[in-house]
């Protein structure tokens, strides 16, 4: 099953520059393995103790993988992953401080 990936800028020294690619892969799981094995190191920046790191977010289509099945979530044929990090700090403040 061939999904797009969309690869964020910081991610995009692991794949020769591109900011996508096409893996195969069944389930999110899988498609981070396949990641792996064509761009070397990519599985070790995205995942922490077999999980997600915090700071790294995945959608299939436009649903948060973590608010589904994580990892095992399906990624139906021709699908897009993206992986988007995490952006810290938050509005800022109105009074200007």
């Amino acid at each position: 099953m061939s999904v797009k990936v969309r690869i964020p800028t910081t991610l995009r020294t692991l794949t020769g520059g591109k900011s996508e690619v096409e893996v195969d892969g069944a389930t999110v799981g899988e498609v981070i393995s396949a990641l792996d094995a064509a761009h070397p190191g990519f599985a070790d920046r995205v995942l922490d103790d077999g999980g997600l790191r915090r700071f790294v977010n995945v959608f299939v289509a436009d649903d948060d993988v973590r608010f589904l099945d994580g990892l095992d979530t399906k990624v139906p044929d021709g699908e897009t992953v993206s992986i988007i990090p995490a952006v810290a700090g938050g509005a800022p403040d109105p009074a200007g401080c």
